[in-house]
């Protein structure tokens, strides 16, 4: 189990490394809730097995679908899971004076995902998650859901909430924005085909939204009748792994990330051409070019040859921590220059220094600043444990680039005490 305090120590000498991806979290968890409708038994193989994605199976195994869990010889973090699909019913339900409880940890796409799928069942379900899931907004997915004639209890359109189920309604429609998360679509979306919904999406053109174009490739492609689904490796994984690379060839290391994401269904697919193989741009769009891994992209941008321009990063302030905010702060504490206006971060290119970084349990904060660490020499994480939520072999896969990671005493960490 990794200490509250690690320090990285950059690799030494020319290297070249491979790195095994695990599992994309966004495509196992949509296909956790797509197995759970299907009409027979579905095997999703290379399955991320993290807190975000065993949140999501506890809240199956609770609601009745039994899930199988089985090793996955190609990579640690990966699972291969069987769910017994129950043909769109949900097999188990609280009463109103007794919901069955549903704990979310701190997994949005389980927060999101989940309530319209319990609006299939016959009863009523408490979905909570912890302190930083009920700030974060809902309010989009309860009103939709609202619209479709469905009852949701919570008294500030927040979780924890109180879903009572009343089965499908067939062509019942309703609208949904996705100007705070494209999530809020998705969920419906998983659960449409069952729930016999008409879905109209706002508040984002078309090409802007890659995950909604996600959810429904994945439910048009689904074995819904039974068999097997492969996950492919996470996307935005790989950022961390392309921007070492691309961190590491002016000093002569190079890293091979495998296997490549290919399908195009996941938005930070992108970041490998646009970053880690392309002329680096000066400005980058979080709602155009570069999903999660624009944060990648900001923590690599002292290192670009001009000043860079981030844009339309609202959404990165409503997920895990104030994510525009964070990226500033520790930036700064590490010696680079960054400014922050409205929803955009400009970063100019200049030395850095190593500096202890706070994650804010912030899986990508503590990514992001773990890979900068292959770099700059004294860099220190706080609480690094977050990566947990889906890469818990992460700080594994930066000690197989060459790279030593010591706890606050210095002592080089190996084997277990590299995982969260």
């Amino acid at each position: 189990m990794l200490p509250d305090l690690i320090e990285i120590v950059p690799p030494s000498g020319r290297r070249e490394s491979k790195v095994v991806l695990p599992g994309s979290k966004s495509l196992t968890n949509r296909a956790l809730i797509l197995a759970a409708l299907a009409a027979r038994p579905v095997t999703l193989r290379g399955a991320l097995w993290s807190e975000d994605t065993q949140a999501m199976v506890e809240c199956l195994e609770r609601l009745g679908f039994p899930v199988e869990v089985a090793d996955d010889p190609a990579e640690p973090a990966n699972r291969t899971l069987k769910v017994q699909g129950a043909g769109g019913r949900i097999p188990n339900a609280g009463t109103p004076e007794r919901p069955l409880e549903l704990f979310v940890e701190n997994a949005g796409t389980a927060a999101r995902f989940l309530p319209p799928m319990l609006c299939l069942g016959h009863g009523s379900y408490r979905v909570s998650g912890i302190e930083r899931m009920h700030q974060r907004p809902q309010a989009a997915l309860v009103g939709a859901l609202r619209q479709l004639g469905y009852r949701i209890d919570t008294p500030n359109d927040r979780l924890p909430a109180v879903i009572h189920g009343s089965g499908p309604r067939p062509g019942a429609a309703c609208s949904v924005s996705v100007e705070e998360s494209s999530q809020f679509a998705s969920a419906l979306l998983l659960s449409a085909v069952i729930g016999g919904w008409q879905i109209t999406v706002t508040g984002g053109n078309e090409d802007e939204l890659p995950y909604v174009d996600m959810t429904r490739r994945l439910v048009k492609d689904f074995p819904w009748n039974g068999g097997t689904y492969d996950i492919e490796g996470d996307a935005s994984g790989a950022s961390y792994f392309w921007g070492a690379d691309w961190l590491l060839r002016d000093v002569g290391g190079r890293v091979t990330v495998v296997p490549t994401p290919v399908s195009g269904m996941q938005a930070d697919q992108k970041f490998l051409d646009l970053i880690a193989r392309g002329e680096w741009r000066p400005a980058y769009s979080r709602q155009t070019d570069l999903a999660d891994s624009i944060m990648t992209a900001i923590v690599l941008a002292p290192f670009a040859p001009a000043t860079t321009r981030f844009s339309e990063l609202g959404r990165l302030r409503v997920q895990e921590c104030e994510r525009v905010e964070a990226l500033r702060t520790e930036l700064t504490r590490c010696g680079a220059r960054v400014e922050e206006s409205g929803d955009t971060l400009t970063v100019h290119p200049g030395p850095l220094h190593g500096a202890e970084i706070e994650t804010y349990n912030d899986h990508r904060v503590a990514m992001c600043f773990g890979m900068l660490g292959l770099r700059v020499p004294g860099m220190r994480l706080v609480k690094p444990a977050c990566v947990r939520k889906t890469f818990p072999n992460f700080f594994a896969k930066l000690a197989e680039l060459g790279t030593v990671i010591k706890d606050a005493e210095g002592k080089p960490l190996s084997g277990e005490a590299l995982l969260a």
